[in-house]
């Protein structure tokens, strides 16, 4: 004899049933059970002169009733008074219950006292405690935690993150719903509808029964325009929604497209193996003789060859994910669909290369896509925020990869190096021919008078300035990084020092020729090699410091220019490149400024007018020069101050020389002394 304490809402067994049952649902956990007594009754070859009996019971989630079905299964008098033995027979050897946990205790604390078998089929919660205060009860199911993190992977997996959540009205139903909110706000899962579903079979204020209430949410939510719903629902209520989703799909289409992710146990069956000794009888008449067996059997899951069970003797669940569907005879059944999968979002995906940008009081869900900068990228879809590129790659078109820079430098190979070379060597040949012509007409006037000592000077200065200009050409290495800048500076500062000179002398030869002047004893050689030396040696002082204190060193550039990586002479120390250009334009200015001054005084070959005009060009050139030197970067900020250089220097060279080059070799007759003489008179 065994006892069931079932939940059956509206219906109630006073006898056995005599007509047939129209709803399979409504006795899911109820009908397994009258058919294995029915089998065992059946087959004498299982439990031979022994007839199993039942007494079934509801409680209608009552304490109160609870209590009263143990009294009437523990009695056996007319009224329920316990431990008396008169009228009734029982022969009680177990209770099989599906009580939750509110109401576990109010039977275990009787069915302890007598050490009754209580066998639970239902879900338990804190079932660790449980057993240690009620050692005498037993599960059958294992602990119904719902997965949640599974749940969120296969939301996130079909990328489902606009959904609607169904629980029981209870406290399992309310941990649950409380648990994935939480896990679904963590991973961008917008649960935008919650429902809950009501318990019991009581009346409510409105008068209609809890199962219309369940129909009208099941209703309400069909009609909604969220195409996912987790539901956490008991089998009694899963079966309703199935029937009323099978009744609405007959006559409309609205539910077309819509996933129903349902959380329930595996179904279980138990075997159990049992050694009846030689000493033993083999029928059991005491219910505490149970336990022995109960605490060594099997479980068997339908799907695997066996379960494993935790410290506690609970079974462990497994979780499989099954797709079910109606087909025409109206029975459901595990189909394959297909591959399309409905989309359940607030907004679209974001595509590779763009990252998700939140709206502002809209749900976590809800973005917009923003596309990723440049130096970034993102290679999944929805991603959070765009990665960033390492140094030497860069993000492409579409923001979804990085992909090498390309290394950039003033290369002998690009056209704009190889026509900054040719004017460089062009030049340079010029510089050289002009200084051939003028060590060749030595001896002729007009070359003397214009000192050709300093002359020889500038032009070989001129030389080397254009030629310098090829060490900014080509990869950047130590050597080229050390001299370029260095010798750049010490050149022209010799070029211009010399010119500074050309013009003192000038000066000087003009108060000489006053009666009584003192300035006849600075004639000569003396004060011209003394001004050439001091003014670049000053030149030559800063580079030296510049060189022992900061050098300039080869260096790349990762950022300036997205797609490329700029190799390129680091200046070192910013100061003395300046300090040095600085001095550079002082000794212009010096010489552009005596050269003024001196542009009107007499004499056939006066320079003055000459030089005045040259250093206007050169003072030209450089002052235009260091804005546009900071406005680039790279190559091109290369390119241009060899362009200042080529062009400072061929300014110097047609100012000055091309207008001698000219009487020298076209205009001979005005290259003479009595041209001379004449013209001063």
């Amino acid at each position: 004899m065994s006892g069931i304490l079932a939940r059956l809402y509206q219906f109630s067994f006073s006898k056995p049933p005599t007509h047939q049952l129209k709803s399979e649902n409504t006795f899911y956990n109820i009908l397994p059970f009258l058919l294995a007594v029915h089998e065992v009754n059946q087959n004498s070859r299982l439990l031979p002169n022994i007839t199993l009996g039942y007494n079934i019971y509801e409680n209608f989630f009552s304490a109160r009733m609870t209590y009263e079905a143990m009294l009437d299964v523990l009695s056996t008098g007319q009224e329920n008074i316990p431990n008396y033995r008169c009228g009734r027979q029982k022969n009680l050897l177990a209770i099989l219950e599906e009580m939750d946990s509110e109401l576990f205790d109010h039977i275990s604390n009787v069915l302890s006292i007598y050490k009754f078998p209580q066998i639970n089929y239902s879900v338990i919660n804190q079932m660790a405690e449980q057993n240690y205060h009620f050692p005498f009860s037993y599960r059958m199911t294992p602990n119904q935690e719902p997965p949640y993190s599974a749940i969120v992977q296969l939301l996130l997996q079909f990328q489902w993150t606009w959904i609607g959540l169904l629980s029981r009205d209870n406290e399992r139903g309310e941990k649950f719903k409380r648990r994935l909110e939480v896990l679904a706000l963590k991973n961008g899962i917008c649960i935008v509808l919650s429902g809950t579903v009501p318990e019991g079979n009581m009346q409510t204020s409105a008068g209609e029964s809890l199962i219309q209430e369940k129909r009208k949410m099941f209703h309400s939510l069909i009609k909604s325009q969220i195409k996912i719903i987790v539901c956490q629902l008991d089998f009694q209520a899963s079966g309703m929604l199935a029937a009323i989703i099978q009744a609405i799909d007959t006559t409309n289409t609205s539910i077309v497209g819509r996933v129903w992710i349902a959380t329930t146990l595996t179904a279980l069956s138990s075997k159990r193996r049992m050694q009846v000794g030689e000493h033993q009888p083999p029928q059991i008449v005491q219910p505490w003789q149970l336990h022995k067996f109960l605490r060594n059997f099997q479980h068997h899951n339908i799907s695997r060859d066996g379960i494993s069970f935790d410290e506690n003797g609970v079974p462990v669940g497994d979780f499989d994910i099954m797709q079910w569907t109606s087909v025409l005879n109206k029975s459901d059944a595990g189909v394959k669909i297909g591959n399309m999968v409905p989309s359940s979002r607030c907004t679209e995906s974001c595509s590779p290369g763009y990252a998700k940008l939140v709206r502002e009081g809209a749900p976590v869900c809800c973005y917009d896509c923003s596309l990723c900068m440049e130096g970034t990228f993102s290679e999944q879809e929805d991603a959070a925020h765009c990665e960033k590129c390492p140094d030497d790659q860069y993000s492409n078109k579409k923001r979804d990869q990085c992909v090498p820079k390309n290394i950039s430098f003033l290369s002998y190979q690009e056209l704009l190096g190889l026509i900054l070379a040719f004017f460089a060597i062009a030049l340079s040949l010029i510089t050289t021919f002009i200084l051939g012509i003028f060590m060749k007409y030595r001896d002729t006037p007009i070359v003397k008078a214009n000192n050709c000592e300093l002359t020889y000077i500038l032009l070989v200065s001129l030389l080397l300035s254009f030629l310098t200009s090829l060490l900014f050409i080509g990869r950047p290495v130590k050597m080229t990084c050390l001299l370029r800048q260095t010798i750049f500076s010490v050149v022209f500062s010799v070029a211009v020092s010399s010119l500074l000179a050309k013009t003192v002398m000038v000066v000087v030869a003009f108060l000489a020729t006053k009666p009584g002047s003192s300035m006849r004893k600075w004639l000569g050689k003396s004060l011209a090699n003394s001004i050439v030396l001091s003014c670049s040696g000053i030149q030559v002082g800063l580079c030296m410091m510049w060189l022992g204190v900061f050098p300039p060193f080869p260096d790349s550039d990762f950022h300036s220019q997205p797609e490329h990586i700029l190799l390129q002479c680091n200046e070192g120390s910013v100061t003395m490149f300046y300090s040095a250009l600085g001095y550079m334009g002082f000794l212009a200015a010096v010489c552009f400024l005596v050269a003024f001054l001196a542009r009107n005084l007499p004499g056939a070959f006066n320079e003055a007018k000459l030089i005045t005009f040259s250093m206007l060009v050169f003072c030209s050139v450089w002052i235009s020069f260091v804005p546009t030197y900071l406005s680039t970067k790279g190559k091109y900020m290369v390119a241009v101050q060899i362009f200042s250089i080529l062009a400072s220097g061929l300014g110097l060279l047609g100012c000055i020389f091309i207008p001698k080059c000219y009487i020298i070799i076209l205009r001979p007759a005005m290259n003479t002394k009595e041209y001379l003489m004449i013209k001063n008179h």
